[in-house]
């Protein structure tokens, strides 16, 4: 049975924006994206410093945040075309939040692996 609610606890509706806005923000790539911004780059030394992901999601992931007002993209002209990335001044306002949640998963590494490990015996158990 749900416990009764109040008038001041939040309603998570369904055709709420900021679901589709924490969805496009607050996935890994997205705030790692935004963690290296820290000075503008070029498209592959951002790649290079985010190990793992691959062209095609960190092209998505650019676009996302450009699209949601976080990055700004500056084709360069040269002998070699490239494209660079900045942080807008709405994506710098994010570092702080981002940087707070950052530090309390490192502090608390420990804490949450032990309780996987913990979870997973006991689901191992009861499979068994």
């Amino acid at each position: 049975m749900d416990e009764p609610t109040s008038e001041n606890d939040p309603v998570y509706r369904a055709d709420c924006p900021s679901r589709v806005i924490l969805d496009q923000i607050a996935d890994k790539w997205s705030m790692m994206v935004l963690a290296v911004l820290n000075e503008p780059r070029r498209f592959n030394a951002i790649k290079r410093r985010l190990d793992g992901v691959t062209q095609r999601v960190l092209t998505q992931t650019l676009r996302k945040l450009e699209r949601n007002g976080m990055v700004t993209r500056r084709v360069l002209d040269g002998r070699v075309l490239g494209v660079e990335y900045a942080l807008t001044p709405l994506g710098r306002s994010l570092q702080g939040p981002f940087s707070i949640l950052f530090d309390w998963t490192v502090e608390n590494i420990d804490v949450i692996q032990n309780c996987q490990r913990s979870y997973d015996a006991r689901e191992d158990q009861a499979a068994a």
